[in-house]
């Protein structure tokens, strides 16, 4: 059993939080650049220049990709031979938020509630954490932090199984088309299939986190992703909602076992600044 310093999760949490704000990942970065070449309108080519140059900006003087820094939300890998020091996991990641939120001058941006008492609580926390217990005595966290412009634009629906491939299909383009420019595309789009209600929108938002070309690992999935990329391109809903050739950057498709008397689908998208970071420790 490998025992891990507390204090050392709450320190690469902070840093993180930091990391996800200002740098973003190489795999966008490069396929906003291969985006860049081939959208066809010169409005849109111009929309992608300034994205690569706010990408620029933003690392080099550590300033946020974007003034939404986002709900944090965290994805835990935590081995099953693995111990803290002192209090849990939970505790850890959210004492990181509040620092790395506070050193960072990130903007916070979360509520103590959703209904009746929507005041800030000034630190950013508490962060969404979703635990999954691994074998191994390592701890691997992720940050995917979520603005409220792409969030507020995700979906999700309970299809009848004789709703089929054509209403899934259906379903997701619906979505990314009304979304519009509100999300400020292009956009990735993450696709949970399966489940239950919830789960279905948990593996939404974990498709998020997978590298931007890396397609899944069932072939017929993994053509299903080529399909919808070309349909939503497709859509000439355009950088910004303003029109072009190029409305996603990538679509990610995770699918899970569901009841035989369900058809759970569910749309999660992230702008083109599609935010993550992560550490193993």
């Amino acid at each position: 059993m490998r025992t891990i310093e507390f204090d050392r999760v709450v320190a690469a949490a902070e840093e993180l939080c930091g990391r996800a704000a200002c740098d973003l990942p190489p795999d966008v970065l490069e396929r906003i650049g291969e985006c860049a070449r081939q959208e066809r309108t010169e409005h849109g080519r111009e929309f992608f220049r300034q994205y690569l140059e706010n990408a620029e900006i933003a690392a080099r003087e550590r300033l946020p990709l974007c003034q939404d820094t986002g709900f944090a939300v965290w994805f835990v890998e935590y081995g099953d031979h693995l111990s803290l020091d002192r209090g849990d996991i939970y505790a850890a990641l959210n004492e990181g938020t509040r620092r790395g939120y506070k050193r960072f001058f990130l903007r916070k941006s979360i509520l103590k509630d959703p209904l009746f008492e929507r005041t800030n609580t000034f630190d950013n926390t508490p962060a969404v954490i979703h635990l999954k217990l691994v074998p191994g005595e390592q701890l691997k966290i992720t940050l995917a932090p979520k603005g409220g412009g792409s969030e507020n634009m995700s979906a999700l629906k309970m299809l009848r199984p004789a709703d089929g491939r054509e209403g899934v299909v259906k379903f997701i383009i619906d979505t990314v088309k009304n979304a519009g420019g509100n999300p400020c595309p292009p956009t990735v789009v993450g696709v949970g299939l399966g489940g239950t209600m919830e789960y279905c929108a948990f593996l939404a938002k974990r498709a998020l986190l997978r590298p931007l070309g890396v397609r899944n690992t069932d072939p017929r999935y993994a053509a299903f992703e080529e399909e919808l990329l070309g349909m939503l391109n497709a859509t000439g809903v355009g950088p910004q909602g303003l029109g072009g050739s190029v409305s996603c950057l990538d679509v990610h498709v995770e699918a899970h076992p569901c009841h035989l008397a369900s058809l759970p689908v569910a749309v999660n998208l992230n702008c083109h600044a599609a935010r993550h970071a992560e550490a193993v420790l």
